[in-house]
């Protein structure tokens, strides 16, 4: 934060207030200033095994040559054909009828649930959806019943009430917890009430799945999926947002979703960036994902780690939040890099180290990250 010795009002002395009192509780987050390389993480001239990087398959970089860089409104300035080639192949990957690409996952999820539901609705959303599901059903002025985690009976339950339609929202993998939505089991209470099915995958697509086509293809339930929400920037290590749907849900969001048609675009060399990408066979590093999502799960449970997640997000819940944070503290020393996640993004005293690991690693990282682990395990006893 640069300071210009500007003067300060004390009209905005509840800031501070604030500050100390989100200090007081361990809750205080500041921006670190890193190099990420593959693997690593460069922080103050100290390198360190990088366990907080969401670009999973850890595809090789693509050079793209930029000849023009159109970022603007796609209504008003014209769509230049690039965007068309990635969301036809994006439909094919999720198949589907077609796709629209958001400048992030997060304003995908905020202009498609903003659209599609409205007062009058019955929303279903799952207790640990991401919190731009959260805001997203908020603004969309439709009814919001909030069903236990993965809780099949009580999403069943709550559906009886009244709504013109009914919209059943959840993610695929959870991004604190790293457990997978009974995916099955949800699309068939779905089927039985004519509700729709909105999926954010932003975890699961590009990571698993037959040629990485996400959570549904994973427990065969691609068609029952009404409309798909989900990332370029993680498994594709690319950057944006996209929804894959039948053709009137898209035309629909072209019409009426704000995050759509109120904001500038991707630049088009990113949408270069990431049709290079999806172009590229990302099978070798799915099954390297797979095998170092399977080794480093298994060391940290015979270390006595209590480890619940069979995906690529390993959480190790602590509950304290200042033992999160020294926890955290011990791993940076001594060589590893994963950040302490806290409240607000999971419950009060529900603090967790979320490892996410990548194709990125080889054998001796996660050697290497089980040895220090081993060390933590015996420090903090956790």
């Amino acid at each position: 934060m640069t300071d210009f010795n500007l003067k300060v009002s004390n009209k905005l002395n509840f800031v501070d207030v604030e500050l100390e009192q989100i200090k007081e509780n361990n809750l205080y987050r500041k921006l670190r200033d890193v190099k990420v390389n593959n693997a690593y993480i460069t922080i103050k001239n100290k390198r360190l095994l990088n366990l907080c990087s969401n670009d999973y398959l850890g595809i090789p970089i693509t050079k793209i040559k930029i000849n023009q860089m159109q970022s603007s409104s796609r209504l008003v300035s014209g769509n230049d054909e690039i965007y068309k080639k990635l969301e036809d192949k994006l439909s094919k990957h999720k198949s589907k009828q077609a796709s629209l690409v958001y400048p992030t996952g997060y304003m995908a999820n905020l202009g498609v649930i903003t659209t599609i539901a409205k007062k009058g609705d019955l929303i279903l959303s799952d207790e640990l959806n991401h919190a731009s599901i959260i805001e997203s059903c908020r603004l969309s002025g439709a009814k919001i019943l909030v069903y236990k985690h993965n809780d099949i009976e009580d999403l069943t339950k709550k559906l009886n009430q009244h709504g013109k339609n009914k919209l059943i929202i959840t993610e695929g993998i959870f991004s604190m917890d790293g457990d997978f939505s009974k995916l099955k089991e949800i699309t068939d209470v779905s089927e039985r009430s004519n509700a729709i099915t909105v999926l954010d995958d932003a975890h699961g697509d590009f990571t698993v799945g037959t040629d990485g086509r996400g959570t549904p293809n994973h427990f065969n339930v691609t068609k029952k999926i009404d409309i798909y929400i989900s990332s370029l920037s993680k498994g594709l290590g690319s950057f944006g947002g996209y929804v894959s749907s039948q053709n009137n849900v898209i035309d629909l969001c072209i019409n009426k979703s704000k995050s759509f048609i109120y904001t500038s675009a991707l630049p088009s060399f990113l949408i270069q960036y990431s049709l290079n990408r999806m172009q590229i066979n990302r099978e070798k590093q799915r099954k390297k994902l797979a095998r170092n999502t399977s080794i480093l799960t298994n060391g940290l449970k015979q270390l006595g780690y209590q480890i619940n997640s069979k995906t690529h997000i390993i959480p190790i819940v602590i509950g304290n939040e200042k033992i999160a944070m020294d926890f955290g503290k011990f791993l940076l020393k001594k060589g590893v890099f994963a950040q302490p996640i806290r409240y607000p993004t999971v419950p009060k005293n529900k603090a967790r180290l979320r490892i996410s690991v990548t194709a990125w690693l080889s054998k001796k990282n996660i050697d290497d990250a089980l040895n220090i682990f081993e060390q933590a395990q015996k420090k903090f006893k956790i």
